[in-house]
């Protein structure tokens, strides 16, 4: 068995490569570990909540199966937000919290993630066990029986609590005109809801969900209709969610994009105005442009990068104390309000932000000028061999050279499949494009 667990749970086809079988014994292996770990008592609670996709039910029901068969007690929160079960596992002091989601995959895939009963990711480490744990012997245990097997409810109130909290202590929004994408997954209710119930006025577009039409033409990563749908409403602003609503991309009024990166930007400058930056540090990723550090530069902030995933950057903030992190994608994380990127809630302070200041988007966004960017994916035989890979690291040296301080390369292995993936900034698109294929072509030569 390869490993399962990548940087955002255990992910691939359902049905398939995730099967009901696996998550049965995710769930006991979970339950299991953090018994030993001694995170959970001898009935632990864990918290489980999905997307609308169509598999979503065939795992839950795996995935329950497994925490009951090994005396865990389950809490389904139904069809809720990934950053809602990462609340509600710390706001109701459970053992865990376990989220059903592909979050921006296709409708086919589906994964399942773990929370703490902090609410934030479970470590590597204790991943790795759960992991370890999936063996014949530890399946083999012996099982609760009569009043030791565990409990199963069902609470439609748990998603009521998670929007109180994302609208506590949030400014009046005065009436912004905003449309938002809910990618016809997990916040095509509740985001609409809790950007009216904080004052705005809301259009919900892709916010019907059937099952199978989860991201497909919609949501954070096809903004394309919502771009066209602000610019020809004359809306203020517009939302755009994935699947499982832990990211947020925004479309200004005149319909341009303003990335992960951007959001973060504005968000930095806005939370040190506000006393919220105290350690006057930001975090990022490795993928996050070149424009945001010089930008941060320039206003005196700090910029600390990690590997790419939401979970590193969050950890960074833990060690070092600081208040806000992301990733380009759209994951933004608010540590004094969540304890993951939360979709959602990122779009309530960019509103109010807006609210507040008066400025346009468009106007917000002038913080930093992005460098083109470059992305390349070239397939290989094995993404194990890239760091023995000589004449790779080699050209990397010589274009980066050459770039200066203009531009920078990135070559990575794709953490899930037999990919390099390749990013180069620089001053033209045309540059960026000339680097990346050169390396593209070594890359192909060495390790295809």
């Amino acid at each position: 068995m390869g490993k399962l667990f990548g940087t955002d749970g255990v992910r691939g086809l359902a049905n398939a490569d995730l099967t009901p079988e696996l998550a049965l014994a995710l769930g006991r292996a979970a339950v299991g570990v953090l018994r030993v770990e001694g995170v959970a008592g001898e009935r632990p609670l864990v918290i489980v909540g999905r997307d609308p996709r169509a598999s979503g039910a065939l795992l839950e029901s795996a995935l329950v199966a497994g925490i009951l068969s090994a005396g865990g007690d389950a809490l389904l929160a139904g069809v809720v937000p990934t950053p809602a079960i990462a609340f509600l596992t710390g706001h109701l002091g459970a053992a865990a919290g376990a989220m059903i989601s592909a979050s921006h995959n296709a409708m086919p895939d589906n994964g399942i993630k773990f929370f703490g009963s902090e609410g934030r990711k479970l470590p590597d480490p204790l991943e790795d066990r759960i992991e370890a744990a999936l063996g014949a012997v530890d399946q083999a245990a012996p099982r609760p029986v009569a009043e030791a097997v565990g409990t199963l409810r069902h609470d439609p109130s748990l998603a009521g609590a998670y929007l109180d909290h994302l609208l506590a202590g949030l400014p009046e929004l005065g009436g912004l005109q905003v449309l938002v994408d809910c990618a016809n997954g997990a916040a095509s209710s509740i985001a609409p809801e809790a950007y009216r119930r904080a004052g705005a006025r809301v259009t919900a577009i892709a916010a019907t969900p059937n099952g199978h039409n989860i991201n497909h033409g919609c949501g954070s990563t096809h903004p394309e209709r919502l771009q066209e749908a602000v610019a020809a409403s004359g809306a203020a602003v517009g939302l755009a969610h994935d699947g499982d609503a832990d990211r947020l991309i925004a479309v200004d009024e005149h319909g341009e994009l303003v990335d992960g990166d951007v959001i973060l930007a504005i968000a930095a400058l806005d939370e040190r105005r506000q006393g919220r930056l105290e350690t006057g540090t930001v975090v990022t990723t490795v993928m996050t442009n070149l424009g945001f550090r010089r930008a941060m530069e320039e206003h005196g902030i700090e910029v600390i990068q990690t590997a790419v995933g939401d979970r590193y950057v969050i950890e960074a903030m833990l060690a070092g104390g600081h208040a806000l992190g992301g990733e380009q994608s759209g994951h933004i994380i608010f540590l004094d309000r969540a304890g993951t990127g939360d979709g959602i809630l990122t779009g309530l302070r960019l509103l109010a932000i807006l609210a507040r200041t008066g400025q346009p988007l468009s106007e917000l966004a002038r913080v930093m000028r992005r460098l083109p960017q470059v992305l390349v994916n070239v397939r290989v035989a094995t993404r194990d061999g890239l760091p023995s890979a000589t004449r790779v690291w080699q050209s990397v040296a010589t274009e980066e050279a050459a770039l200066g301080g203009d531009g920078r390369v990135l070559v990575r292995a794709s953490g899930t499949e037999p990919l390099v993936r390749i990013m180069v900034e620089a001053e033209t698109v045309a540059e960026a494009e000339a680097v990346a294929n050169r390396l593209a072509a070594v890359v192909s030569a060495e390790l295809g």
